[in-house]
């Protein structure tokens, strides 16, 4: 599937770094990640909504923070793919952000997130959401296409490493 065609330049941060909350000194506190966690959901909303095709940003983020407590959409190998249904998508739009330090996403294997797909489709939206989403996952299963991710100089690059996939 040509995913290449849904990101825009514009939807593609390389230098990712959210104003997050120091660490307490407990660790394991469970209201801390959340709090921070909600912040990366935000600026990643921020992202989609530079695409124009969004609508009301608050319930947006709610729906997106209202997934994400149902459970992690981190996956692991320093990947996050939050992703939503909503009524606030006016279309399929799909942003990327890259940091470079990684961010404490609640990944299953404990490694903190560099790579982030941020995707939001309209309920009614179910074929294409889930051909990208699976076609997103085929991709990301190989360390040289996602160290090439990591590598990247310009918001085309991104573009690019997933049309040499196709």
């Amino acid at each position: 599937m040509n995913i290449s065609r849904y990101f825009k330049e514009e939807s593609i941060i390389l230098d990712f770094s959210p104003e997050l909350e120091p660490p307490p000194d407990d660790l394991n506190s469970s209201r801390w990640k959340e709090r921070n966690k909600e912040q990366v959901l935000s600026d990643l909303v921020d992202i989609l909504e530079n695409s124009g095709r969004t609508g009301n940003k608050c319930k947006l983020l709610t729906d997106f923070i209202n997934r994400e407590r149902k459970a992690s959409t981190a996956i692991g190998h320093g990947i996050a793919i939050p992703h939503v249904r909503t009524m606030q998508a006016k279309e399929f739009i799909i942003g990327f952000a890259r940091s470079a330090e990684g961010i404490d996403f609640g990944a299953p294997d404990n490694q903190p997130v560099h790579l982030f797909f941020i995707m939001a489709a309209p309920p009614y939206d179910d074929n294409l959401y889930l051909k990208v989403f699976k076609a997103l996952a085929e991709s990301l299963q190989y360390e040289t296409f996602r160290k090439e991710l990591m590598e990247a100089q310009a918001p085309y690059d991104i573009i690019r490493a997933f049309k040499k996939m196709e």
